[in-house]
């Protein structure tokens, strides 16, 4: 779990939340599924947020259904947690019961996660956070007839929210043990593990051999790596 000491490597990312916002199209009350590994509230701030955690989505949400309009929410945020969800399907659906307007989801494309550079000194770390992580068409196919549109999201080379791609133009940020401790992906393997992963970029590093192979993103200002925001609209809600 995320330490309060780690909370300076993991903060919400301005350029995610003002995507997150547009997305929620100026929802007042917002219902959000965030966890303590995470960077914190992705809400807007002018927002009514009301948060449970991953674990509740494997029950029946203690809120009205959407046609209640004393009970449900204009929209529902899910940031960074769907790794921790047990049953997916069931929780998707649970969020649609209680929310009149759009779900957004900021998540991973497990497709691309090991296409990152790390992925050739953490293979183990990459794989793990892949696997974990469901695919674009299940979370789709959850969100049966809403209209579902994904995007890409640009990760800039300033980013605040520290997953491993937030790193991609700075590598020994990885070096940090605070830096891995925060991202969840490094406690899917075991310490041996992590330890050789390490070591082999930290020889990457400093032989020189990063740079000579990525040090192009050095200078790129932001990275389309695997963040994707997912954002699902009801049938009956105009779209647009």
């Amino acid at each position: 779990m995320t330490g309060q000491d780690d909370r300076k490597y993991r903060r919400p990312e301005p350029s995610f939340a003002r995507a997150i916002a547009k997305a929620l199209g100026g929802a007042r009350s917002v219902l959000e599924v965030r966890s303590d590994d995470g960077a914190g509230s992705y809400s807007p701030a002018d927002a009514a947020v009301t948060t449970v955690p991953p674990a509740a989505t494997a029950a029946r949400l203690p809120f009205a259904d959407d046609d209640d309009d004393a009970g449900a929410f204009d929209a529902s945020v899910v940031t960074f947690s769907l790794d921790e969800w047990d049953d997916l399907e069931h929780g998707l659906a649970e969020l649609r019961r209680v929310t009149r307007g759009p779900i957004v989801v900021l998540t991973r494309d497990p497709a691309r996660v090991e296409r990152s550079w790390l992925a050739e000194y953490a293979p183990e770390v990459t794989a793990a956070e892949a696997h974990a992580l469901p695919t674009l068409d299940r979370i789709a196919a959850a969100l049966g007839d809403d209209v579902v549109t994904t995007t890409t999201l640009p990760i800039p080379f300033t980013c605040v929210d520290g997953f491993s791609e937030a790193y991609y133009a700075r590598p020994e940020r990885l070096l940090d043990p605070g830096a891995r401790r925060a991202d969840p992906a490094w406690s899917r393997v075991d310490e041996m593990t992590a330890r050789r992963s390490v070591a082999a970029l930290r020889t990457a590093i400093e032989s020189g051999e990063w740079d000579r192979r990525y040090g192009a993103l050095r200078v790129r200002p932001s990275y389309e790596g695997s963040l994707v925001l997912v954002t699902a609209i009801p049938t009956d809600e105009p779209v647009g």
